[in-house]
């Protein structure tokens, strides 16, 4: 479970988010402290690539590259579903980096904090990767999938372009310390990619 900012750490160790049950789970998003956000963008998208590997696999019969389609989802479901508890972890101890570096001096006490929020920054950025690429094969289902399965496929896209433009603002906010920083570009990027792949899995067809 999280903890609110000033606690001490819990003797026992957290629950997995991916053992719990929904209402767990929202319960849990619910709650008073942070984190929240990145743990919901990571199961959006896992949610997302579920979606997507269900459409392709119900266009099997009428499209040769459906069960690869499934496939890549299905790996991407298992790379970003367990990024949940991971963002909750890393941001965790960032928060506990802050709160235990007042007593340094000020240049140290900056290094440390802004080493630990650099930190978690990354795993809002690796979903925003995972969910460029669930739009992608989203876009790949929506234009040549079943088109019963169609507007599955595109809102599993909304769902993942959405998440990839909501990850750039995580990634942006722990990394205010760092001016320039190449990850925000490219979390930036993959938003772009993402959203156009939406533009696609739209188009008239």
């Amino acid at each position: 479970m999280r903890r609110a900012i000033g606690e001490n750490p819990p003797v026992a160790p957290p629950s997995s988010f991916l053992d719990l049950t929904a209402a767990q789970l929202l319960d849990e998003l619910a709650g008073p402290v942070p984190p929240g956000g990145g743990s919901a963008l990571a199961f959006t998208v896992a949610m997302a690539a579920a979606v997507v590997r269900m459409a392709a696999r119900a266009s099997s019969d009428s499209w040769e590259a459906a069960g690869g389609i499934a496939a890549q989802a299905d790996a991407l479901r298992a790379r970003v579903a367990p990024l949940a508890q991971h963002d909750a972890e890393v941001y965790d101890q960032a928060l506990a980096v802050r709160d235990g570096a007042a007593a340094l001096p000020p240049e140290k006490r900056d290094w440390e904090i802004g080493k630990a929020f650099a930190a978690a920054a990354e795993p809002p950025l690796e979903i925003a990767r995972a969910a460029a690429d669930v739009a992608e094969l989203a876009a790949e289902v929506a234009v040549s999938g079943d088109p019963r399965v169609r507007a599955d496929a595109v809102a599993a896209g909304t769902l993942a372009a959405a998440a990839a433009r909501a990850a750039v603002t995580l990634v942006e906010v722990n990394l205010t310390a760092l001016d320039g920083d190449a990850r925000v570009a490219e979390a930036q990027q993959l938003a772009r990619i993402a959203e156009d792949a939406l533009r696609r899995a739209t188009l008239p067809t």
